[in-house]
């Protein structure tokens, strides 16, 4: 009845009149005109249809694929080529039909440095076998930004050796090495350190050729982490975070010299007092002690 008209204002009767005169929702008269209609295929798009097919596009593909000079370019600089060639298309849309397609550059299958969640450890059981080092930077009021560096052992967790520095070069670098070599072999000298490995990024510092040189001069075994995954020397990372969320974050340095008193103060109070679960809730020291004693 909503498509006849009225004989008086000659106008069709709204939807709200007829669905009122016969006591009927508009959802149920919405629905069933809905269900009458044609639907779309499955996973196709809703909306407006675009002007350019998936066809027409996916033959632009293999034609700039075809035509550029490089390898390997992903949906993102394709899209951009379309543009150039005057096809508009969303960012998503590409991406599918290069997936689709197998138009995509072929990925490096697998990890390449094996397992990504590092199930394996790279703990110690006995001290003096592994030690990391990285470094970090925190500010300073009249010297401005300065430089933390620090050896841990990867059995006891105890900083060996720490030192801060304006400049954070590979001198500064092997500090807390010369300090470590003091306090656990009671020298420096030429293989006084022999079996022990130092773990480290690779930082500039630390591939430099005096730090590597120093190393292998006290006799001890430079080992990396893999690229970008922390994890490797993620004893050192560890305590890093710690250091700065108990006492590089908690205070206003006014120079070096005053931070090198309280970051000092730190090191001590943790490597006496601060519990690690992993050692059984014992300290760093009291950890050193027990290990070395049981070895």
């Amino acid at each position: 009845m909503s498509t006849q008209r009225s004989p008086f204002t000659h106008r069709r009767y709204p939807l709200t009149m007829v669905c009122a005169t016969y006591r009927v929702a508009r959802a149920t008269v919405y629905a069933q005109a809905g269900a009458a209609g044609t639907k779309p295929p499955p996973g196709a798009k809703r909306g407006p249809k675009t002007t350019v097919s998936d066809a027409v596009l996916i033959v632009a593909m293999r034609q700039v694929l075809a035509e550029s000079p490089f390898h390997g370019e992903g949906h993102r600089k394709m899209r951009v080529r379309l543009r150039a060639l005057g096809h508009r298309v969303g960012r998503n849309r590409v991406l599918r039909l290069m997936r689709e397609t197998g138009l995509l550059a072929p990925q490096r299958a697998g990890h390449p440095h094996g397992d990504p969640a590092h199930a394996g450890t790279i703990t110690t059981t006995r001290p003096n076998v592994m030690w990391g080092t990285d470094a970090t930077r925190f500010y300073t009021e009249r010297d401005g930004w300065c430089w933390w560096f620090g050896a841990i052992d990867h059995a006891s967790d105890d900083i060996v050796g720490w030192h801060v520095a304006k400049i954070g070069d590979r001198w500064a670098a092997l500090e807390p090495i010369r300090a470590g070599a003091r306090l656990a072999f009671g020298a420096f000298a030429k293989d006084v350190a022999r079996g022990l490995t130092v773990r480290s990024d690779w930082g500039p510092q630390y591939i430099a050729d005096a730090f590597t040189s120093e190393l292998a001069w006290l006799g001890i075994t430079h080992s990396h982490s893999f690229v970008r995954e922390p994890q490797c020397n993620g004893v050192i990372e560890r305590f890093i975070r710690t250091l700065k969320e108990q006492c590089l974050w908690l205070h206003r340095f006014e120079s070096l010299e005053g931070a090198r008193v309280i970051i000092g103060a730190f090191i001590e109070r943790y490597n006496h007092q601060w519990l690690i679960e992993r050692l059984d809730h014992r300290t760093p020291v009291v950890a050193r002690q027990e290990l070395l004693a049981a070895a």
